[in-house]
């Protein structure tokens, strides 16, 4: 087993992490698309939707265009394994509602940094 939260590696996995929050909630669609691992590989499981590569999530993202993301997080956990992977787990509140939502996250690190090579986004069924 590697090592579990090398101080070092766990505080460069938070800062992504925030750095994908902050671009979230600003919509800022080519942080998000930079954010990804750039392959063929990478998927996400919205809420609605589902891609499989960094080019559907990133078609999926323009042609959506910007929607109001404003939410409020909670019981956010980053756990990184030796030094170049890890998983960013959270529960988020929109603005303007009480329903409860789950997000996942695993990250890689590639020489270009930090990138998610898996994401799933759902809510608790009401």
């Amino acid at each position: 087993m590697p090592p579990v939260n090398i101080p070092a590696v766990q505080a460069e996995l938070e800062a992504a992490f925030a750095c994908y929050e902050a671009a979230l909630l600003a919509n800022d669609i080519e942080t998000l698309n930079r954010l990804f691992w750039d392959s063929a590989l990478t998927l996400r499981y919205g809420l609605h939707d589902m891609q499989y590569s960094h080019d559907e999530i990133a078609r999926f993202r323009r042609e959506r265009g910007a929607i109001a993301q404003q939410r409020t997080l909670r019981n956010t956990h980053v756990t990184t394994f030796g030094q170049d992977y890890g998983v960013a787990n959270t529960e988020f509140i929109r603005q303007g509602t009480n329903r409860l939502g789950r997000q996942s996250q695993t990250w890689v690190r590639t020489d270009d940094g930090w990138k998610i090579v898996a994401a799933h986004v759902s809510f608790l069924a009401e």
